[in-house]
């Protein structure tokens, strides 16, 4: 029964395979016809659909190539220094889209003012150390070295001003020549020349920056060469001869000394040659052995025996950057163990700064003083409002406690040196100022070169509290250039910020630092982040990277002095640059 009834099952369906079946039934036939004609309509359907889509892929291939090969004829017009969008993040990308009209506004407007000033030097002074707006001519006040041209490149470059950027690019390239009769301060040649250079590399990854500042990095390295290795403040640049300047007595100033380990350190990471770092951090090394519990020491060092010599102890002139330096290149080195002296060593000093903080009566203004052997002066340089970012910096590596202890102390001086600027009939900052019982502040020196430190301050003060008080009061100051500084051929300092009477002198630093630290401050924090870059005293933002790669080089070279294969950034433009308008 079973196998009967299977083979009839079988039997009955092989009977929808035979056309009589079909033929016998109209409604058969119609329904054979209707499916026939829907299965080749499918098929049709979809080779179509198959030839289309292969067409589009070959239209869209047809256009990458030919944006492939314009991208390659525009690099081999202009070069490789231009803004590759395809590294521009995300999430940077977000934040700007999502950024405050009037940042957007206020920061359009420093960059043409950047436009101004660079514009008025390369008319009136290219190549030349500073412009002389007034006049309509350049001065040569750092040995005809392009101070301003090199002080420059990293602000085009990170307000993608990227046409004036190659520009500049071709005279490092084709003019620039360090192998000139003259004394340069290796100070002012560190912070300026190399340090311009390497932030140009970092930034680029254009080999001839790296080049240059190694040229002019192994000029300078003799002036090392001291019974203790404190280094000698002046040099010539071609023969090598230092010595220091006949003000001093001998000695060195320290923060002439204490302010080079940024750049010649970046250097030795760049290179992978250990010999620049290896010179100035012995520096640090010496000044170590014999630094003082409150970690102050006063502005002239001796370079024979590296002790501490005479005079003021400050925060301004001639102290400033070697306290800065010290949390820098702890930070700079990943605060790892290689570095922790440096924090060390930082860490005394601001105990001996709260040792110099004063308040002033009635208003309560609080300010550092100066110290003369055991007692104090009641004088603040301008200078010195560097101090509110370097503490908002450091405060955050302390424990609770004292991070917002410092932090506190930061806004405090943050707003004195606001109010340098505010006081004065131009709203702009003398050079320094005195302090009385009973009446507050009064400028003394009442130049104002275009200096930057009180807008770096309110920088740091933003980017790390997110108060966007900063922000108004650093646009405060910027209207105030432009109100009294601005000229038809660039910008000038003040003789007096009571009278308003100009100078005739245009600083490297107002595009190095002043208009840079003012673009960051209206810029999203993913501009040139904290995290990833430093800035050195002339505001050069100059690559985070493992201090241990360094190391590892060493060990792995054979030979004392071997040149070693640098090491390569990566990722170095990514989320740093604004897209240009």
């Amino acid at each position: 029964m079973m196998a009967r009834g299977g083979r009839s099952s079988s039997a009955s369906r092989w009977r929808y395979i035979n056309l009589s079946y079909y033929l016998k039934s109209p409604q058969r036939l119609s329904l054979l016809f209707l499916s026939f004609f829907s299965l080749t309509l499918l098929l049709w359907d979809r080779q179509t659909l198959i030839r289309d889509h292969q067409l589009e892929i070959s239209k869209l291939k047809e256009a990458i190539s030919a944006l492939q090969n314009s991208l390659e004829d525009y690099r081999r017009v202009h070069g490789d220094a231009i803004i590759e969008l395809k590294n521009l993040p995300r999430k940077a990308s977000k934040q700007q889209t999502h950024e405050n009209p009037l940042d957007v506004e206020r920061r359009e407007k420093v960059r043409n003012a950047m436009i101004h000033a660079w514009s008025s030097y390369e008319k009136y002074a290219w190549g030349q150390d500073e412009l002389q707006p007034q006049t309509r001519n350049g001065v040569n006040n750092f040995g005809g070295l392009g101070a301003t041209l090199i002080d420059s490149l990293d602000t085009l470059y990170i307000m993608g001003l990227m046409e004036e950027f190659q520009r500049a690019r071709e005279w490092v390239a084709n003019s620039l020549d360090f192998n000139k009769e003259y004394h340069a301060s290796v100070f002012e040649t560190t912070i300026r020349v190399v340090g311009g250079l390497l932030s140009a590399y970092d930034l680029s990854e254009d080999e001839v920056f790296l080049t240059k500042a190694k040229d002019i990095a192994d000029r300078l390295l003799p002036a090392w060469n001291t019974p203790s290795g404190i280094p000698y403040n002046s040099i010539n640049l071609a023969h090598g001869d230092s010595h220091n300047f006949g003000w001093t007595g001998g000695n060195s100033i320290l923060a002439d000394s204490g302010t080079e380990q940024l750049e010649f350190i970046t250097l030795s990471q760049r290179t992978g040659d250990p010999k620049y770092q290896q010179k100035v951090e012995n520096v640090i090394t010496e000044l170590n052995k014999t630094f003082p519990d409150d970690g102050l020491l006063p502005i002239y060092i001796n370079p024979q025996s590296g002790r501490a010599s005479h005079g003021a102890i400050t925060f301004g002139a001639m102290g400033d950057s070697f306290y800065e330096y010290l949390l820098k290149v702890w930070i700079h080195g990943n605060k790892t163990a290689a570095v922790s002296h440096y924090r060390e060593m930082w860490e005394k000093s601001m105990k001996g700064l709260l040792s110099l903080v004063k308040r002033t009566t009635p208003s309560s203004f609080t300010y550092l003083c100066e110290k003369n052997g055991h007692s104090l002066s009641d004088k603040m340089d301008e200078l010195a409002c560097f101090a509110p970012g370097m503490l908002a910096l450091g405060s955050y590596g302390y424990g609770p406690e004292e991070s917002q202890k410092f932090l506190s102390l930061a806004e405090e001086l943050a707003w004195t040196c606001y109010n340098f600027y505010q006081i004065t009939p131009t709203k702009l900052a003398g050079e320094n100022y005195y302090f009385q019982g009973g009446q507050d502040m009064s400028v003394g020196t009442s130049w104002n070169i275009l200096r930057p430190e009180t807008v770096e301050s309110l920088f740091y003060l933003w980017r790390l509290t997110g108060n966007e008080t900063y922000k108004e009061w650093g646009w405060d100051i910027f209207q105030a250039f432009e109100k009294n500084s601005r000229v038809e051929t660039g910008y000038v300092g003040l003789r007096d910020v009571n009278s308003g009477v100009k100078d005739n002198m245009m600083q490297s630093f107002f595009l190095a630092e002043t208009l840079k630290y003012l673009y960051l401050l209206f810029s999203p924090p993913s501009v040139i982040p904290l995290d990833e870059w430093v800035f050195n005293t002339e505001a050069h933002p100059l690559r985070i990277i493992n201090r241990n790669d360094v190391v590892n080089q060493r060990r792995a070279a054979n030979g004392e002095g071997q040149q070693k294969p640098p090491i390569r950034l990566h990722n170095r433009r990514a989320g740093r640059l604004l897209p240009r308008d």
